[in-house]
């Protein structure tokens, strides 16, 4: 049953946006003071280009009490903690701290991103910036903010009119990324990459990048971003499709002109979903 047919549902979904966005900016200063003082923290690695530190658990940890106090019976998803209930009517997908590298290391590139996946779609997409203070936020059907300004995705019709934001990991080989940067510089095109996906996805919806590619991300890092640029009037892949929720996917992004463009370069199919 989707959102829109299900009246108790869509009754529920303002108060879960809600305290989304509670949530979000209170995680993100706990997170923030304990950046302030990272060099105290504990920092392990969990594989290649993987660290975790006690602030990714302390403040996931806080993100799932608050929303358990709130709504026990929903699922939650979450990178530090793994999944609980993600069958659920309604799933909460929680990167505490997307960017641990540049986190630990004093680079201001991360963030605090939590969705809500109702039966399949992404609904509520949440993404804070503690360093900027700047609380990205956006619910389907009710467009995508930036605090209470309203935000659009880039207006560029070609690739070369902004710049583009990419990303990779050594979950996939270097095929599947490399031509795809090779591709791009061919056609004038400029990328960067911050340290946070999650981040990048939410520039792309307001109008900061023109687009976004990775060749795979986990559905905390993709999730909140999805929403936004949805919202934003911006065109995504079907991150969701083949279980992405549980295993991911690539994600591209961009407005409607420059999808198509990026998906050539990327090899993926040019019909986006939203």
């Amino acid at each position: 049953m989707s959102l829109r047919s299900d009246t108790n549902a869509t009754d529920n979904l303002n108060e879960r946006y809600r305290l989304a966005q509670s949530v979000a900016t209170d995680a993100g200063a706990i997170a923030l003071e304990m950046f302030r003082r990272r060099e105290q923290l504990v920092v392990e690695y969990k594989g290649l280009q993987d660290m975790v530190s006690e602030a990714d658990r302390n403040v996931e940890g806080y993100i799932r009490r608050r929303v358990g106090e709130s709504f026990p019976d929903d699922g939650f998803l979450g990178e530090e903690g793994g999944s609980d209930r993600d069958d659920a009517a309604f799933v909460w997908v929680v990167d505490p701290i997307d960017g641990t590298a540049c986190f630990v290391n004093g680079m201001f590139s991360w963030c605090v991103s939590i969705a809500v996946v109702h039966r399949g779609e992404p609904v509520i997409g949440v993404v804070y910036d503690p360093n900027a203070d700047e609380l990205f936020h956006a619910r389907s059907g009710g467009g995508a903010y930036c605090w209470n300004k309203p935000i659009r995705v880039h207006t560029g019709c070609l690739l070369k009119d902004g710049a583009l934001g990419v990303g990779t990991s050594f979950r996939v080989g270097t095929e599947a990324f490399v031509p795809f940067i090779e591709s791009i510089m061919r056609d004038g095109g400029m990328f960067i990459r911050n340290g946070s996906g999650a981040l990048m996805i939410t520039y792309v919806a307001a109008g900061r990048l023109i687009g976004y590619f990775e060749p795979h991300m986990n559905s905390w890092d993709a999730l909140a971003g999805l929403v936004l640029v949805r919202e934003a009037g911006g065109v995504c892949n079907p991150f969701m499709e083949n279980d992405g929720l549980r295993h991911g996917n690539p994600v591209l992004v961009a407005n409607r002109n420059v999808y198509p463009q990026l998906a050539r370069h990327a090899g993926m199919r040019e019909a986006g979903s939203a």
